[in-house]
């Protein structure tokens, strides 16, 4: 089958999000076809070029979001009104939103009274969507003050948001400017026949403007969505939003249209897959039908620690007396919360060793942070003039994965008896997940899907407590039997739940399922133009002989409107840009 595989600043992009996952689910799947339909956030993302390709990879279309130059579309006098009240209801809709986001009234009216703003939303979008396929684009129109006009008169209406009716001028200019940003995929020219009107399946790798794309396709042609969320973008935006400096009106309103965004794209996907039962609660939270969740957990490469994971020379070459601190520096890892731990650590068990190993975060923010930690870590533990380290000596180290100290990843679990997590916000811990291939003990914060991960194979305790976090470490650092055991159960655990070929089977069974159910979208006759009941049965979207046969027994049919079957490939087989 020809699957559609949407993506939001990654792949095929050699930096971004989802990047490893997409291209390992892609090469994994070599017997379908892949078009990458990716929409880039940065110029600088996009100068840095894509990936080398599978050949399973057919067609590549790209469109920035960062930018968008305006069309040069002029709308005539029709075309300005089906805008301004597509534009209307859109906004009407947004600002009659939750106050509260995930809130919902216990009685029937209100109820149904979010339900009817829903269609409204969802009407006024595919409305927007009509518009743009039929003028050539809604650049300047989303720009323009008719707009900024319509958000404001909505902001005034009776039963209006409490914080939007507070809007001023700045407020409704910088709304109106994020929703023109996240609607900038209506104006592209990929809802044609031989775009994604003709793949089988969209498979969105992310919510949002990622699974955009796939809602208008669906609306133009009824192909089936299916949406992977490995990372709520509803949640995300939320967090986001939470330490920003903007104006009430704005965050309320732009909390309104993502929540409204995302409950129309959980409603009309065919399927959706969060990553972890964490993510999983979330999107039930954001009105997602709990009959279409399929948690997928995400597949990582084992073989990359199998020598530190199984080899017990690896487990002799670690230090008994150390912890290791995988990750990327930044506030929500909380390692201000470590280093008072790790102090906690030092009186019950003076030999022991903390090392963090990990780059800043990008961005000045970044940086700060590390500095921080390192003036903390002075300050906590200065040198000892005498005992177990020398003068000079600092048992805390910072690192990073490419120094001497550490060559690999793999040597950087290795290096230590005991893995840390102390993170205050975590989706799904992909250093717990390498700590287990490595069978490594962990002890780690109670946030996020670290619960659901570590499955009774670690210690887990509160976050921002560090003197639980000390606790359950010297109770892990003078008992190694139990250290023992745990690393092997955490080992056996990951490579059964999060490998990449648990993935790929998940994913490629839940593609024939969805194909199976999907309706025949396309008329198939024979050479004398007569209907073929049945032309393309389930099993034809599958490869192999049978798909031969039928085509010789019914006279090699064609498609309806003569069109080929599938359209030609914009990207050489295997290449990159």
């Amino acid at each position: 089958m020809r699957i559609g595989l949407l993506t939001e600043g990654g792949y095929p992009y050699v930096s971004g999000d989802a990047r490893l996952w997409c291209d390992r689910l892609v090469r994994g799947l070599g017997q379908h076809e892949f078009d990458i339909y990716a929409l880039s956030r940065t110029e600088r993302q996009e100068d840095e070029g894509w990936i080398q390709l599978p050949s399973q990879v057919s067609r590549v279309r790209t469109a920035p979001l960062w930018t968008a130059e305006d069309d040069g579309v002029v709308h005539g006098r029709r075309a300005r009104r089906r805008f301004a009240e597509a534009y209307g209801e859109l906004a009407a809709a947004v600002c009659a939103g939750p106050e509260t986001p995930g809130a919902t009234d216990p009685t029937a009216g209100a109820a149904d009274s979010s339900a009817v703003e829903a269609d409204r939303f969802a009407s006024a979008l595919y409305a927007l969507a009509e518009l743009a396929r039929d003028e050539g684009g809604l650049v300047g129109a989303l720009r323009s003050e008719g707009a900024v006009r319509a958000l404001e008169r909505a902001c005034r209406a009776p039963g209006a948001l409490r914080t939007a009716r507070a809007a001023r001028v700045p407020d409704l200019l910088a709304v109106a400017g994020h929703i023109e940003r996240a609607l900038r995929p209506l104006s592209l020219d990929w809802y044609e026949d031989d775009a994604l009107g003709s793949v089988d399946l969209c498979h969105a790798a992310a919510g949002g403007a990622a699974a955009l794309p796939g809602l208008l396709t669906r609306h133009f042609f009824g192909v089936p969505l299916l949406v992977t969320e490995y990372g709520v973008q509803l949640r995300a935006h939320y967090l986001s939003s939470a330490v920003v400096t903007e104006a009430p009106a704005v965050r309320a309103l732009l909390a309104a249209f993502h929540g409204a965004l995302a409950a129309e794209v959980y409603g009309a996907a065919t399927l959706i897959t969060p990553g972890n039962a964490h993510a999983r609660r979330w999107q039930e939270r954001c009105g997602a039908d709990r009959a279409k969740l399929r948690t997928v957990y995400p597949g990582m490469e084992a073989e990359r620690f199998a020598e530190v994971g199984e080899g017990a020379e690896g487990s002799r070459c670690a230090d008994p007396d150390t912890l290791v601190w995988v990750g990327r520096i930044e506030p929500a890892k909380d390692l201000i919360s470590l280093l008072h731990s790790f102090a906690e650590v030092r009186k019950e068990e003076p030999k022991t060793r903390l090392r963090i190993v990990g780059a800043p975060a990008d961005g000045p923010d970044g940086a700060t942070y590390l500095a921080h930690c390192k003036a903390l870590a002075a300050q906590l533990f200065p040198d000892e003039a005498e005992g177990v380290h020398a003068v000079g000596d600092n048992p805390v180290s910072f690192e990073e994965i490419g120094g001497p100290e550490v060559p690999s990843l793999a040597e950087a679990y290795a290096s230590g008896a005991l893995v840390v997590l102390s993170s205050v916000v975590e989706g799904f811990p992909i250093s717990l997940v390498e700590a287990m291939f490595c069978g490594r003990a962990t002890v780690s914060t109670d946030v996020g899907a670290v619960v659901e991960v570590i499955g009774g194979t670690g210690l887990v305790v509160p976050p921002r407590n560090p003197r639980a976090l000390a606790e359950a470490c010297v109770t892990l650092l003078r008992d190694p039997e139990r250290r023992e055991r745990l690393g092997a159960a955490a080992r056996a655990r990951a490579l059964e739940l999060f490998t990449v070929e648990q993935n790929i089977a998940a994913f490629h069974g839940i593609y024939l399922e969805i194909v199976s159910h999907a309706p025949v979208r396309r008329l198939v006759v024979d050479n004398a133009g007569e209907p073929l009941p049945f032309g393309v049965p389930a099993e034809a979207h599958l490869p192999g002989r049978w798909t031969d046969a039928r085509l010789m027994a019914a006279g090699r049919p064609r498609w309806g409107d003569g069109a080929p079957v599938r359209a030609t490939a914009t990207v050489p087989a295997g290449e990159g840009a």
